[in-house]
Order: structure tokens, then C-alpha cells, then sequence
């Protein structure tokens, strides 16, 4: 505790001595500004400013309205026109900064173009990094990106990057061999982003390539493309804090710690984890598979590692826990195949031939669409009723994921149609209701009718 203590006294130390001589250069550079050559390039650089800000008012609109002449265009170039049309004055004045740079090289000294050399290099840098980062989509991630390359590439230009390193290292502490210091930290983050972003772009091409691949199943794509993500993404930090120097080993019994932590705090994400591998394993479910889950029925949209995406006839999207597939009891309508059997009931009247019926309903079944024919329907009887013979007509589809109510519903209008085309009712319950002799009701209608 002592030697910590002491490391961290030593590094406040550094950062009070470095804090003086900060303020001791920027001072000669503000006094460096004030000589009248400096103020010359300075003014300079302003008069140019302002004539590249009148041309971005000038022809601004006319390129917007030359811009949306093309609407042919594909979208990723108009996508450019527009970062090139919001940047105008920037490019205008790197555009007219450079030829002052090289026209003042050429009529007088090297020395009397020095800052407007500087003030070029920054232009052009910044405006690269603005362009460049445009390809970030996240807004987030995209300011950070951007408002760190442009301190790193003003710190570079100006040649204070060794003092600003130094400034950043002065601010830490050791802990066993590792100095773990500002600079540290921001070195790892910067190393461990470029891995990251590396990392997603590899998974991403390899997770194309193997969703493209019909060799193999459904559910190991899935299990292939997780295992592939997830070997990728841990490479990138392990590589990442190596090369910042973090040593990992010492990082084992507090990982172990940790671990041990989350096992106990997160026993339900584990377990969902746990079972989704399985369930990628085992390929009792893959991705386009109708099953039917308690009150839940539809497709298998997408399998992630802690639950399953299933998408039903009316829109809504069920995230269900990969725990529950594998303690439920799921239907899994096309598991092996895509062959699905339905089954419709009616009934028809006692003064209806009964072959005659079995023959109609097969024949209706068989004319609807998605009914397969390699599969023929069957009609049987299934019992004698209280007032209508009662029939069971099974017919087969393979497109599940198509629906189920409305192949029903169409099938029995099939069968409507074709019953009162021959004639044959389909009944409806009946009551006869008899009043007895003797009975209230029978004797006080007599005295009524008297």
C-alpha cells in the first residue's frame, strides 16, 4: 500500500512539473503569433476564410439544385454529394490555402509562410477526417472517432505529441509491473476499438459466406456464425490489451472472482446460453421451422443466444427464452419434413347418402389451392349424432408457414359450395318441446283458451 501510494505522489508530482511548462509554451507560441509577419499570415488566412465562405453562399444552391437534377443517381452517390455539399466552405478554403501557401513560398522567405503552412495541414487534415468519419454510421461513435483523430492530428501538426504523451503518462499509478496511467487507457481504448471494428468487419464477410453455404444445416450457420463472433470479438480485446502491455495473468483470480459472481447473479442468462447452444447442437429447431409453443404458434425467425425469435400470423414477434424450448414441450411442425395434416369437421343430415358425402368433400378438398394431391384427402365417419351424421375430412399442405386458418376456412366453403350444388343440408340442432296432460302450463292454457 505504501509503494502505491508513493508511485501515485511520484506521478502528481510529474503532472504539477509538466502543468508550468504547458503554460510556458503555449505563452511563446501566443507571443510567436504577435510578430508582424505571423500577424501578416494570420490576416491571411482569415481574408481567405472569407472568400471561401461568400463562394460556399454563392454557389451553394446552384450545386444543390444541380444536385437534385440527378435523380437517377444511385443513393450512395447522392449519400456523398450531400457530405461534399455540407463541407463547401471547408473544401473552398483548402482548396484556395494551399495556392496562397505555394505563392507565398515563391515570392519571399520560407519562414514568412511558416503558419500558413500550418494552418494548411490542419485544414486539410481536418477536413480528411470529417469526410472519412461520414462512413461511420453510429452518431455516437462517430463524434468520439472524430473529435479524437482531430486532437491526435493537431497534436501531430503542431509537434506536441511527445509532451502530451507525457502529460497523460504523469497522471497514474503502478499496480504490481503495469503502470496503468491516462495514456495507458487511452492507447488500449484506441487499440481495442481498431480490433473491434476490425473484428465485426471479418465476421460480418465471413457470416455472408456462410449463410450462402447450402451444405450446411440451418441451425449450425447459427451456432457456426455465434462461435466464429465470439472467437473474433474475445481475440480483439485479448490482442488489444497485450499490446497496450496489460499482463492478463494477473488478471486471473479476479477474473475468477468475477466469474464465480456471475454464475451466482446470473443464473438465468447462463442457463438461456447454456440451452441455446444446445438447441444449435441437438437441431431439434432451426430458423423456418413452424412450431407451436403453449398459446404461441408461427415461424422460427432467428435463434440468438439467449432466445428465440418466432414470428406469428398476425405480426408480433415473441421473444422466447431458450430455456423454456428446452424444458417445454414444443410442437415442431416441420422438424423432419414440411408435410402438415389438418383436420376439419361437419356434419350432414340422416337423409343424405353417406358415400355420396365422403365422395363430395373429397372432391371439394382436393380442387382448393395449397391441398396436395400426392397426399389425397380422406373422409371418414366419425359417429352418429343427435341430429346430423358427423364426418372428420384430413387433407395435407406443406407450406405451414402460409397459414393454417385461412387453408381451413377455404375448405369449407369448398365444401358449402359443392353441398348445395347436390343438395345435401347440413342440419342444425333441433328441440320438440311436448306439454303433457295434467301438466300447469297444459291447464292454464285450456283456461286461457276459454
Amino acid at each position: 500500500m505504501e509503494q502505491d501510494a508513493q508511485s501515485l505522489q511520484d506521478s502528481l508530482d510529474r503532472f504539477r512539473e509538466l502543468g508550468p511548462e504547458l503554460l510556458r509554451q503555449a505563452e511563446v507560441f501566443l507571443n510567436t503569433l504577435l510578430r508582424p509577419w505571423n500577424a501578416y499570415q494570420v490576416g491571411i488566412a482569415l481574408a481567405v476564410l472569407a472568400v471561401a465562405w461568400l463562394l460556399a453562399r454563392v454557389l451553394g444552391p446552384k450545386i444543390r439544385a444541380w444536385m437534385a437534377a440527378r435523380e437517377g443517381w444511385p443513393t450512395w452517390r447522392m449519400r456523398m454529394l450531400v457530405v461534399i455539399h455540407r463541407r463547401l466552405r471547408g473544401i473552398f478554403f483548402v482548396g484556395l490555402i494551399w495556392p496562397t501557401v505555394w505563392m507565398m513560398r515563391a515570392t519571399t522567405w520560407p519562414s514568412r509562410s511558416y503558419l500558413l503552412s500550418i494552418i494548411a495541414e490542419l485544414a486539410t487534415a481536418w477536413l480528411f477526417v470529417v469526410l472519412v468519419t461520414r462512413l461511420i454510421r453510429s452518431p455516437l461513435m462517430r463524434s468520439i472517432v472524430r473529435y479524437g483523430a482531430w486532437i491526435f492530428v493537431t497534436l501531430a501538426i503542431l509537434n506536441l505529441t511527445d509532451e502530451a504523451a507525457a502529460l497523460l503518462d504523469g497522471v497514474g499509478f503502478d499496480i504490481g509491473q503495469v503502470r496503468l496511467s491516462l495514456l495507458t487507457v487511452l492507447q488500449g481504448l484506441v487499440i481495442v476499438a481498431v480490433l473491434l471494428i476490425l473484428a465485426r468487419f471479418l465476421a460480418r464477410a465471413t457470416t455472408a459466406r456462410i449463410e450462402r453455404n447450402e451444405d450446411i444445416s440451418p441451425s449450425m450457420r447459427v451456432l457456426a456464425v455465434k462461435f466464429m463472433q465470439v472467437l473474433l470479438y474475445g481475440a480483439a480485446v485479448f490482442v488489444g490489451l497485450r499490446l497496450v502491455g496489460v499482463d492478463l495473468t494477473g488478471l486471473a483470480v479476479l477474473s475468477g472472482a468475477i466469474g464465480v459472481g456471475l454464475g451466482f447473479g446470473l443464473q438465468k442468462v447462463v442457463s438461456n446460453l447454456v440451452s441455446g447452444v444446445i438447441l444449435l447442437l441437438d437441431r431439434s429447431i432451426k430458423p423456418g421451422d413452424v412450431i407451436s409453443l403453449g398459446e404461441t404458434f408461427g415461424w422460427i425467425n432467428a435463434l440468438g443466444a439467449r432466445y428465440v425469435s418466432i414470428t406469428t400470423r398476425d405480426g408480433k414477434e415473441y421473444l422466447i427464452p431458450n430455456e423454456d424450448l428446452i424444458t417445454g414441450q414444443v410442437v415442431n411442425w416441420s422438424h423432419t419434413n414440411d408435410f402438415v395434416r389438418l383436420d376439419i369437421y361437419f356434419g350432414t343430415s340422416y337423409d343424405d347418402d353417406p358415400h355420396l358425402v365422403r365422395r363430395i368433400a373429397i372432391e371439394a378438398a382436393s380442387g382448393v389451392d395449397r391441398v396436395l394431391s400426392s397426399r389425397a384427402p380422406v373422409c371418414h365417419i366419425v359417429g352418429f349424432g343427435d341430429s346430423s351424421v358427423d364426418y372428420i375430412l384430413r387433407f395435407w399442405i406443406r407450406d405451414p408457414t402460409g397459414g393454417l386458418t385461412n387453408i381451413r376456412g377455404n375448405v369449407y366453403l369448398a365444401l358449402w359450395d359443392a353441398f348445395k350444388e347436390h343438395g345435401i343440408s347440413i342440419p342444425f340442432p333441433q328441440r320438440e318441446v311436448r306439454v303433457l296432460e295434467g301438466s300447469t302450463l297444459r291447464t292454464e292454457a285450456a283456461k286461457a283458451i276459454d
